[in-house]
């Protein structure tokens, strides 16, 4: 049975009250894994090509997103180490499995003395440092997404988990918020298969516009989890909103991964013209927006040392930058 990650990210607005409702929502739609996001404001890197961002010819070449701005947002949505406490009472209430991403090499220790199960973000899967550190700990699973990954990086990463003894998930990933169907590349999902047996997919479809044909295909190929965004408020309310789903929609999406391959295939034949065309290619190269989000969320949160200089995510010789 595919395990399904309700997503819950920075919808909840910093609003604890909302982040329980959100798990009990969650669960009650059938999601397997509520999820949140160990970040925070105070590991935001001020990186000053982002301040102004760089257009050349028309073209973007560096992302518009300055410090100050991203830094006021996120401090609203902070939460503290006691949150996480918090979140995982409200997962034990409420019967759902607790997991959380991590972005930085700073916070492996508490989210260690939480978490069980750990996520590790596409712009952290060739994030070599984080990787090593978070496969000594005694995580019982680690998923890594790899959108925005190259090939080479994948294979790293693989090989470090699997010299650690990990039990680990690889989700496929296209790192484009909303993602159109048309760059979907399912059939990646084969090509994770060659490094590890344990794959899924992380859906930034919008789901009012895709509605549930990627997790559909997706199913349909075989995937053991899908991760998708989720939401209680309105859509417009959130900076995930557009790409999540609220809880009618979860509940269809876990009712969708119930059905056997023969009601998969009809629901596809009545539900996509050309399914042909979310499958793209097992060795796609990435769209110019992947490298885009590339450049500014790798790097985009790091821990600091004594002298207050940024410990990033990567060591020098994994060529994540």
């Amino acid at each position: 049975m595919v395990k399904i990650i309700a997503e819950l990210c920075q919808n909840h607005n910093g609003d604890i009250k909302v982040l329980e409702e959100m798990v009990q929502a969650a669960s009650e739609a059938g999601a397997d894994y509520a999820k949140i996001q160990s970040l925070h404001s105070s590991e935001l890197t001020h990186r000053k090509r982002f301040d102004e961002g760089l257009v050349e010819g028309g073209k973007v070449k560096t992302i518009k997103r300055p410090y100050k701005d991203e830094y006021d947002r996120l401090k609203k949505l902070d939460l503290e180490e006691e949150d996480h406490f918090k979140f995982l009472e409200f997962c034990k209430k409420f019967n759902i499995k607790p997991l959380t991403t991590i972005f930085s090499v700073g916070k492996i220790d508490m989210v260690s003395k939480i978490f069980k199960e750990i996520k590790i973000s596409s712009f952290d899967c060739a994030s070599h440092r984080l990787i090593k550190n978070v496969s000594k700990k005694n995580f019982e699973n680690i998923i890594v997404s790899t959108g925005a990954t190259f090939n080479r990086e994948i294979k790293k990463t693989c090989e470090i988990l699997n010299n650690s003894k990990k039990k680990f998930t690889l989700l496929h990933c296209v790192s484009i918020y909303p993602t159109p169907v048309e760059y979907a590349n399912i059939s990646r999902i084969n090509f994770l298969k060659k490094f590890c047996s344990s794959v899924g997919v992380s859906d930034h479809s919008n789901p009012e516009i895709s509605k549930n044909i990627i997790a559909a295909v997706s199913f349909f190929l075989g995937i053991d989890v899908i991760e998708k965004h989720f939401t209680i408020l309105k859509k417009n309310e959130t900076k995930d909103g557009p790409v999540s789903v609220n809880p009618d929609q979860l509940k269809e999406l876990v009712n969708l991964s119930k059905l056997k391959k023969i009601e998969l295939k009809k629901y596809i034949d009545e539900n996509i013209d050309d399914y042909k065309v979310l499958l793209g290619s097992e060795n796609r190269d990435m769209t110019d927006v992947e490298l885009l989000n590339r450049d500014y969320y790798q790097g985009r949160f790091a821990s600091r040392d004594s002298d207050g200089n940024y410990i990033f995510n990567w060591d020098e010789n994994n060529g994540s930058k």
